[in-house]
């Protein structure tokens, strides 16, 4: 009888984890996939860390303290997986046969002319390819504090709790960063007419 019981109790616990995890955690799913994205600069390594992020905070999910930023508790697995992972292929030698991987992806790329193509959007259509050529130009320290704020739209406070570093830290490089991205902006429009030069 005793097991039979413990069996319940755990099923309904389990069954509980869940449904917090459901409600709490997955409608945060866009937004991280999004930055992934961005992170990763491919759809199946996001899609890996994105996958990654989510096992890792279902597993510590009893670690997370409820009421407390979920988002930032999200983003900061991310960013540590992310960290890991790079670490890892940076101690591993390249063993990629080029031709292969060509011949790959434009076999894949001729297949695959489809608009719904995130990245693609994302870069090209939403930004505009000079607007996320000088995105991607940035500094990583930089970029990822004007992709966290201006596009995906986190506080200061979640910022400096995902890169952990103080908020003066985060507004700092935000100046920074969007002082940077402008004076690649402006250096694009005088070379296209756009305005006119000093």
């Amino acid at each position: 009888m005793i097991p039979v019981v413990l069996a319940a109790v755990l099923s309904r616990s389990t069954r509980r984890k869940q449904e917090d995890f459901q409600k709490e955690a997955l409608p945060h799913m866009d937004i991280l996939y999004n930055y992934a994205l961005r992170t990763t600069g491919n759809e199946e390594d996001a899609r890996d860390l994105l996958q990654e992020t989510f096992l890792k905070a279902y597993r510590f999910w009893d670690k997370y303290e409820k009421g407390t930023n979920i988002r930032a508790w999200l983003f900061r697995i991310m960013k540590n997986s992310y960290i890991n992972r790079y670490r890892k292929e940076s101690k591993e030698p390249d063993k990629v046969d080029y031709g292969d991987v060509e011949n790959f992806y434009n076999s894949i790329r001729a297949e695959y002319k489809d608009t719904n193509d995130l990245q693609e959007k994302l870069y090209r259509n939403l930004l505009g390819d000079e607007v996320a050529k000088a995105l991607e130009s940035l500094p990583e320290d930089f970029r990822t504090v004007v992709i966290l704020c201006d596009i995906e739209g986190l506080t200061y406070e979640e910022i400096a709790e995902f890169i952990d570093r103080p908020i003066g830290t985060v507004r700092s490089r935000l100046h920074r960063g969007r002082k940077l991205l402008q004076a690649k902006l402006l250096e694009y429009a005088k070379k296209q007419g756009i305005v006119p030069n000093d």
